[in-house]
């Protein structure tokens, strides 16, 4: 079994216990921001049974997410619209949005542990390959992002029942391209993504 306290529990013996677990959430989908999360754990906190977020089910990340809310030391939230994206490219908007997420936390961490992405601050950070999976903060603060960015896709969906949004949460299904043709691109949507691009330029999509 992982021991998701391995990156945390070496820094608590650095006296090091401000600890924020940061994680993006939405590089995939066609619609909408892209959106971060930073958490902050207390010290040699568990959770039974939290990971990262793409394995649990959406029952299960919105318990743990409730019981994070209430746990936590402090929560921030980065968002990145997709006009940005489209200005800046995702990999740069996921960066923006995980320093926005970690500004945005009411406590300054004394260290970062962050999924994969490097990123250049005056905090001391960690980068690690699938963190999400191996560190119980990157964890937190991914299910904090997946469960924050479906609430805008339901939110997106209420106002655009035709789009399918509360289904699959923006990501290029098959249905999803399907009412793309049929309904059209709304003002939301990523136009540098290929299946955008591609969609306009062969016509093959109604004007809204």
């Amino acid at each position: 079994m992982v021991n998701l306290l391995k990156y945390e529990k070496k820094l608590y013996k650095n006296g090091i216990n401000l600890i924020a677990g940061v994680d993006e959430v939405g590089r995939g989908p066609l619609v909408g921001p892209v959106v971060a999360s930073a958490v902050i754990l207390p010290k040699n906190y568990e959770l039974e049974g939290l990971t990262d977020s793409k394995k649990l089910s959406e029952k299960k990340r919105n318990e743990f997410y409730n019981i994070l809310k209430k746990d936590a030391i402090a929560i921030g939230i980065g968002v990145v619209d997709a006009s940005v994206i489209d200005e800046i490219n995702i990999y740069e908007a996921s960066r923006q949005a995980m320093i926005k997420a970690i500004n945005d936390l009411k406590l300054k961490p004394e260290h970062i542990l962050v999924d994969a992405m490097p990123l250049n601050l005056d905090i001391p950070s960690t980068s690690i390959i699938h963190g999400d999976a191996l560190s119980l903060s990157i964890a937190a603060a991914s299910v904090i992002a997946k469960v924050t960015r479906d609430a805008m896709m339901y939110e997106l969906d209420k106002k655009y029942p035709e789009y399918g949004f509360a289904k699959h949460k923006g990501y290029p299904t098959k249905k999803h391209l399907e009412n793309l043709r049929k309904y059209g691109v709304l003002d939301n949507y990523r136009f540098t993504y290929r299946p955008i691009r591609d969609l306009i330029d062969s016509k093959d999509v109604k004007e809204r």
